[in-house]
């Protein structure tokens, strides 16, 4: 896929250290280039530099995924499942996109119809007693599939599969399958299980309890209250990720450096 660098948008989370700096640094490798921060992300841009962690980048694909514009990013944070590359990296990264050695991966999101609430990882669902289990009704395409007692239901894209879904026993989905998984937060019965459904279902929550009403959080981030039911449904826009050739940057080689998938243990 051939890539504009007509506006090369270098954007920064200012709560980390060092981001700003390496983000004037990349910014001279760039002749039409301008830095930013997440406060102010430009509308135009053609090309989009994420200095931080994942939580940045996901910020960024969320305001980005609208418009098309690919997404490179820069970790300054802890895990790094978004952000391909590391500060020392600079040079070598920038001569490989520069030079054509990438590729530009298609990663499905999710969108809320009521709200408009998009998200790249994963949407989570509450009662509005957020301090107390609910009993949330959850429908497939209409039909009543089964009723959680929980603190809650992750609906996750794969590429949020990583994320709080996998923290609440869901299943790791290769990004490249078009599919969502639905995972109750601390069930109350031995009998909840995830659920992994195609995207083209639509997927509804409600309750009887009173008030009806809950708390919708897009990628840990844009929380929402939202009444009576919670539709959840693929969104018609991919985020895209742009990712270097031959650098490790496939999901197998993340599942294996960064959760240390299927390491034996010492002898």
């Amino acid at each position: 896929m051939e890539l504009s660098l007509d506006k090369v948008a270098i954007i920064y989370n200012p709560e980390i250290e060092g981001a700003q700096a390496l983000s004037k640094s990349i910014r001279c490798s760039f002749e039409s280039s301008r830095v930013h921060t997440l406060d102010n992300m430009p509308d135009d841009a053609t090309f989009v530099i994420v200095i931080g962690g994942d939580g940045t980048l996901l910020k960024c694909a969320r305001k980005y995924c609208e418009s098309d514009v690919p997404l490179f990013g820069f970790n300054m944070g802890r895990l790094g499942f978004l952000a391909q590359a590391l500060p020392n990296e600079t040079q070598r990264v920038i001569s490989k996109i520069k030079a054509g050695d990438f590729r530009i991966e298609k990663r499905t999101m999710l969108k809320c119809p009521t709200t408009g609430a998009v998200a790249l990882n994963d949407m989570v669902i509450r009662g509005a007693a957020y301090s107390r289990t609910s009993t949330l009704n959850l429908y497939i395409n209409n039909i009543k599939l089964c009723s959680y007692l929980a603190d809650g239901l992750i609906i996750s894209t794969p590429t949020g599969s990583t994320a709080y879904a996998l923290s609440a026993g869901g299943p790791i989905i290769s990004p490249n399958l078009e599919c969502f998984v639905v995972v109750p937060i601390c069930p109350h019965t031995l009998n909840a299980r995830p659920i992994v459904v195609p995207t083209g279902e639509h997927i509804k929550i409600t309750t009887v309890e009173a008030p009806k009403d809950f708390q919708m959080t897009a990628d840990g981030q844009d929380a929402r209250i939202v009444k009576n039911e919670v539709c959840v449904e693929k969104h018609s826009k991919y985020s895209k990720l742009l990712l270097l050739n031959n650098e490790g940057g496939h999901f197998y080689d993340i599942l294996r450096e960064k959760l240390h998938w299927g390491i034996a243990p010492n002898k």
